[in-house]
């Protein structure tokens, strides 16, 4: 498979996925949870501090390569990740929750994502280059705001266009989220940075896999006490921006060496987030019948 034209196909479903949910919900819905001061502030501190917070023990105990610790910084500083309110829907969470959440801290990344980069420069040896707050806010607005903004304007502008196409805007982008999964499989295979990231050695897996684990509990203890909070909450917490995180490493020639300890975390990442979603759905289900 062409990189190139997977590429492509990545950045028109994310638009997609974005641009339906803008067209079919309000903006009282995307900002649902700036009216929930407490589940905002365990979001946060969930998903901006305990995460990165997580990943700078692993660096300190573990003895990681220089390409996989900087590789696990730039997650650390990039959460918010496009496909988030998907993966969230899978496990049974909440969209609501989960788009107001993805959007709150795509906002905040062009502050977060510079700050977080810099305390972890500061406290490690690593090879992550300075990006600046202009950077990140080019990158998430073209891939999150602008989809999302166009499809609020034509709610707003032309509402009977709105209420025609969002429904089929919806399955569109649904579609291409399916065919998404299957082209990240098939060039995972193809992939010639597998070999590289299966090569990373058993401490640095472990790190990788603590991470994830440590992130989707997290997320599931500060989500509560709702089980579809609880759930919305951990899978955000481990959806890290890996778009944002190939932006960073694409800023210097050394940013290829980490690339595989992204896909490392993504495969992971989806290899432990399946089993719980089922898990957690199974669990609801099971409270709905009884």
């Amino acid at each position: 498979m062409d990189n190139a034209i997977f590429m492509k196909f990545v950045t028109l479903t994310i638009f997609s996925l974005m641009f339906a949910i803008g067209i079919n919900r309000s903006f009282r819905q995307l900002t649902t949870l700036w009216r929930r001061p407490g589940l905002l502030l365990r979001s946060l501190m969930a998903a901006v501090v305990l995460v990165p917070a997580v990943v700078a023990l692993l660096l300190w105990i573990f003895s990681l390569p220089t390409a996989v610790a900087s590789g696990l910084a730039v997650l650390a500083a990039a959460p918010g990740a496009p496909l988030t309110t998907k993966r969230v829907e899978m496990a049974g969470g909440d969209p609501e929750y989960s788009a107001s959440l993805q959007l709150t801290l795509a906002l905040l990344a062009f502050v977060l994502t510079p700050l977080t980069l810099a305390i972890f420069n500061a406290l490690f040896e690593l090879s992550v280059e300075k990006v600046t707050a202009f950077q990140v806010a080019v990158q998430v607005a073209q891939v999150t705001f602008l989809p999302v903004v166009a499809g609020l304007l034509i709610q707003r502008l032309a509402p009977g266009v709105a209420a025609r196409i969002g429904k089929p805007a919806a399955v569109f982008a649904n579609g291409l989220f399916i065919l998404l999964f299957a082209g990240v499989i098939l060039l995972l295979v193809l992939a010639p940075d597998l070999r590289a990231m299966l090569n990373l050695g058993g401490p640095s897996i472990a790190a990788i896999i603590v991470m994830v684990g440590s992130s989707l509990a997290i997320g599931h203890l500060l989500g509560g006490p709702s089980r579809t909070t609880c759930s919305t909450l951990a899978i955000a917490s481990i959806a890290r921006n890996v778009g944002l995180a190939l932006f960073i490493a694409g800023l210097s020639d050394y940013g290829q060496k980490f690339i595989p300890t992204l896909l490392a975390y993504m495969i992971l990442g989806v290899l432990l987030a399946v089993p719980y979603s089922l898990l957690n759905k199974r669990r609801m289900r099971s409270r709905r019948t009884a």
